[in-house]
């Protein structure tokens, strides 16, 4: 029995989003975990020549939330992020690579608690540490 491919779907369902705009890619992805990335590129960065936190934010929120649609209990009909919080604590430059694994941490019927880690992947050294919570969201 193969897995589903879910990254196809996932890739497709973010065209002319702002997830493609940015060229997040995904790489892996089932149920409780997701892998994606980009490369950071000018439209990525901050006035000051630094990776725009906006733009790792939008790395792990969309990991998370791709990671909790296709994690989401039978019944469920969606969902909406109630909180997320990050740290950072480090940076990328134009042309490096910048990569993210998230996890489910708890999934619950009524709520999911999601963990990501960005990377710098010419360095190797983590760049923020994320967690989110997701309501999950039934038809009425």
């Amino acid at each position: 029995m193969s897995e589903i491919d879910y990254v196809g779907p996932l890739t497709e369902r973010q065209a002319g989003k702002l997830p493609d705009h940015l060229g997040l890619e995904w790489l892996e992805a089932r149920q409780g975990f997701i892998r994606g990335r980009f490369l950071a590129a000018e439209h990525h960065m901050a006035p000051n020549g630094f990776l725009h936190a906006a733009s790792v934010i939008a790395l792990a929120d969309s990991a998370c939330g791709y990671g909790c649609a296709i994690s989401l209990p039978e019944g469920a009909s969606g969902f909406t992020t109630v909180e997320l919080k990050s740290n950072f604590l480090g940076t990328a430059r134009v042309g490096e690579g910048v990569k993210t694994e998230a996890r489910l941490v708890h999934g619950g019927r009524s709520s999911q608690v999601w963990d990501a880690v960005v990377t710098n992947e010419a360095s190797g050294k983590t760049m923020a540490l994320f967690r989110c919570t997701q309501m999950v969201l039934y038809p009425k």
